[in-house]
């Protein structure tokens, strides 16, 4: 019996070792609960804005919003992204260095560049979207996108975020045709979700 689970836990421990020498494991839950913070911080800003003008988030928004309030949005959207990358910088960093792992190197690249690949695909598409007047499916591209792009990374880092990435693309998927819940749908993926998904991983991997 002592030798079965002598074998058992040197079956993990190899296990173990090739994870760590084929994905990043630095990334940390608590970037996770910071982009959601972020993110629900920045839905509140949106809601008050739009709130001003007495509009809806829905397919009537293209048409009775001006362009200094998509510029407002737009610029909510991005202050949202930079925190939400600080905080992930910031906590992974502090992850690796307890873990003693280097915070750039081959696995850390490759899930970069997978991770670009849709977001940079969305990006652009979204800014289409803008520059045709179609607002309100920006909110669902932008769910959609991001949660192919995590899909795409999956392979490179914890497989749980695969599940994260599945739930965005329903989720925006969904909202494309209820468009009046745009701005809930937003707030419920990237920030709830995020909140939800980086709590787990806390206690799963970090304690």
């Amino acid at each position: 019996m002592n030798q079965q689970q002598d074998q058992l836990e040197a079956l993990h421990e190899i296990r173990n070792i090739m994870d760590r020498s084929s994905r990043f494991i630095s990334l940390s839950g608590l970037s996770g609960v910071a982009a959601g913070l972020s993110a629900l911080a920045g839905a509140a800003v949106v809601k008050w804005h739009l709130s001003q003008y007495n509009v809806t988030y829905s397919q009537d928004s293209g048409a009775t919003l001006t362009w200094s309030s998509i510029q407002f949005m737009v610029a909510v959207a991005l202050g949202v992204l930079v925190l939400a990358i600080g905080s992930a910088l910031y906590f992974t960093a502090r992850k690796a260095k307890l873990n003693h792992h280097r915070l750039w190197d081959s696995k850390s690249r490759r899930l970069l560049v997978n991770l670009a690949i849709p977001l940079a695909a969305g990006g652009i598409f979204c800014a289409i979207l803008l520059y045709h007047g179609i607002l309100y499916l920006v909110a669902p591209a932008m769910l959609v996108f991001y949660g192919l792009a995590l899909i795409n990374g999956s392979k490179y880092t914890y497989g749980d975020i695969r599940y994260l990435g599945i739930c965005e693309v329903i989720l925006g998927l969904l909202v494309s045709f209820f468009t009046g819940y745009g701005l809930l749908a937003w707030t419920v993926g990237f920030g709830v979700l995020h909140m939800v998904y980086g709590t787990l991983m806390y206690f799963k991997y970090e304690r």
